[in-house]
């Protein structure tokens, strides 16, 4: 059955639905750093432990992070807006200019971990599965880190970045 409305309206609905922002970070099978934010980040399972989120099929980045077979999820805050769209846009002087200049360590699994980032989850590749024009990317939890950061979630709203609200 075909649909009744086209991908822009799709896109306008479905910006009603707020949702948390996540840099997935990983290495490439140099051992350069990749990045990318994601707003489709979601917790799957407690047993085993499994987290999952969806990629454009033409993702460069995902295409780099996947070589080596696992990814570090990077929660943002509301104050990171600048790691947010610098992860998503291709910056001038190419993908690898993403991480110039950043302050970042790595996971216990060796992916990078930004700098003030809320929450950090570690984990191994468990499938990706074919999603219309994305992956589902379904990662197996190795490690987990919270911050003792004081400031809000970040989140994704019609088209704009702010924080979550506390009551």
């Amino acid at each position: 059955m075909e649909a009744s409305f086209d991908s822009a309206r799709f896109r306008q609905v479905l910006g009603h639905v707020p949702t948390g922002v996540v840099v997935i970070t990983g290495i490439d099978s140099a051992q350069h750093p990749h990045g990318i934010t994601i707003g489709s980040f979601v917790s799957v399972s407690l047993n085993p432990p499994l987290v999952g989120f969806f990629v454009g099929t033409a993702s460069r980045s995902w295409a780099q992070i996947a070589q080596g077979n696992g990814f570090c999820v990077n929660v943002l805050t509301d104050e990171q807006a600048e790691l947010c769209w610098r992860f998503a846009k291709e910056p001038e002087g190419g993908m690898s200019a993403r991480f110039d200049g950043l302050d970042w360590t790595t996971s216990p699994r060796g992916f990078p971990v930004l700098a003030g980032a809320l929450a950090t989850i570690d984990c191994t590749v468990e499938s990706v599965t074919p999603a219309g024009d994305h992956h589902f990317v379904l990662g197996r939890v190795q490690h987990l880190a919270i911050s003792e950061s004081t400031t809000d979630a970040m989140v994704f709203y019609q088209g704009r970045v702010s924080g979550v609200a506390k009551m």
